[in-house]
């Protein structure tokens, strides 16, 4: 029993030696040499660890930024007092997310080998984010005491059915975008494409065709998600810092304290670079232990799998429809700052729209929304992905994540988490 104690507390109670070990057996079943498997262990773990650095760095930049809009709109900021936050919660339960993702990936490939759907998902940024954001919504639901077994085997069914069916289901327009059957869409975008679509053919015009047109190129910077990032925070920072300076509230002056001896605009600006640096940071974390966790993935998949079809990150289409992912973000753009004001008046939620979320969504958008809707389509599902972020974000935060991680929901959680996250929190009330 001493022995289970020590593997359950340092190997599975410790999320980034967990997540090198799964890498490492990945490796080693592939007959990768030995500096590749020291190399591809070491730098999934140093990955992990970077995530918690940048989290934190990102909620650093929310703890200014939410209070300042709530006095900006004059409502109560939203009391987030007693959640875990990102990096308790992965000292809790990151372990248990860590093999649910893992557990839920073989279950793909079992359900891509025996049935008809053949899509492998190795997204694996998006396979971390969204068993991360899962487990939060289970975890509130069922309490902190649940079982850890009970937690992963539950998470490991519902991402391998997700990580299965949802390349099926966007692949018909997949196929129209791309004219092959190739690759497929592994992403969390995937119901905003989806929405954008139908509603591009409603209210668009498919005649009227994005890539027909030739778009400035003053506007390539929109393509670099850190400058656009910083530029957009830049901006709301910079209006909700004005504000306040003029009106003088009280709750202001607590605001203006945080600064200290530079100028509260200054101040602001600051943070703003620091939510894009936090991202950045995150990012990079993220891609590193992917970069190694997804080949020992599908090394594995593709010897099970014969012909299978890859579920790969949203990028993929960028190449067939760049004029649509332009007109997708700006769409995005556009609806997000009337989500932010709408939102503020009405149920008093001030949202945080991240760039990185509207961008890559707002692409996915504009490119299946001009697909069936031209020029006006891709705006239109543009639009849709951020009406879908904007209210699945306070709905996250504030029914669903309140207590485990809403502060990961502000600016990690995406399209689809946010429509299948109600449905995960029934199942849960349900099973547990």
């Amino acid at each position: 029993m001493q022995i289970i104690s020590w593997i359950a507390d340092n190997v599975f109670g410790t999320p980034a030696i967990l997540l090198g070990f799964i890498v490492l057996l990945g490796l080693l079943l592939q007959n990768k040499n030995a500096s590749q498997v020291v190399t591809g262990t070491f730098k999934a773990i140093i990955g992990f660890l970077i995530i918690d650095s940048g989290a934190a760095i990102v909620s650093g930049s929310l703890g200014v930024f939410e209070p300042m809009w709530s006095e900006v709109f004059g409502i109560e900021a939203q009391n987030l007092a007693g959640f875990m936050g990102q990096e308790v919660f992965n000292a809790e339960f990151g372990s248990a997310v860590t093999l649910a993702m893992t557990l839920g990936f073989l279950f793909n490939v079992l359900l891509a080998r025996f049935t008809p759907f053949k899509y492998i998902y190795l997204t694996g940024h998006m396979m971390f984010w969204t068993t991360t954001i899962f487990a939060g919504i289970v975890v509130q639901a069922a309490g902190n005491d649940i079982g850890f077994w009970p937690l992963v085997l539950f998470l490991a069914v519902i991402m391998g059915i997700y990580w299965t069916f949802q390349p099926a289901i966007t692949q018909p327009f997949v196929r129209k975008i791309t004219g092959n059957n190739k690759v497929a869409l592994g992403h969390t975008s995937a119901s905003v494409g989806l929405l954008a679509a139908l509603f591009g053919k409603w209210f668009g015009n498919k005649a009227q065709n994005a890539e027909n047109i030739k778009m400035p190129k003053k506007l390539e910077f929109l393509r670099d998600s850190n400058v656009i990032t910083a530029l957009t925070m830049g901006l709301l920072f910079s209006v909700g810092a004005i504000i306040l300076m003029i009106r003088q509230t009280p709750g202001s002056q607590e605001l203006f304290v945080q600064a200290g001896n530079q100028n509260f605009i200054v101040y602001s600006i600051i943070q703003s670079f620091r939510f894009a640096a936090g991202i950045a940071v995150v990012l990079v974390g993220v891609r590193m232990f992917i970069g190694e966790m997804v080949p020992a993935f599908k090394g594995i998949a593709t010897k099970v799998v014969p012909g299978a079809i890859p579920a790969l990150d949203a990028p993929i289409l960028y190449p067939y429809a760049p004029n649509s992912v332009i007109l997708g973000f700006l769409g995005a753009f556009v609806g997000a700052l009337i989500w932010l004001v709408v939102l503020g008046n009405t149920v008093g939620y001030v949202f945080v729209p991240t760039m990185v979320v509207l961008f890559f969504h707002g692409a996915v958008g504009g490119i299946f929304g001009n697909s069936t809707g031209g020029i006006r389509g891709a705006l239109i599902g543009g639009f849709v992905t951020a009406t879908v972020v904007a209210w699945g974000q306070y709905i996250m935060v504030s029914f669903l994540l309140n207590t485990t991680v809403p502060d990961t929901a502000m600016w990690a959680a995406d399209s689809d988490m946010f429509l299948i996250g109600p449905i995960i929190r029934l199942l849960a009330e349900l099973l547990f």
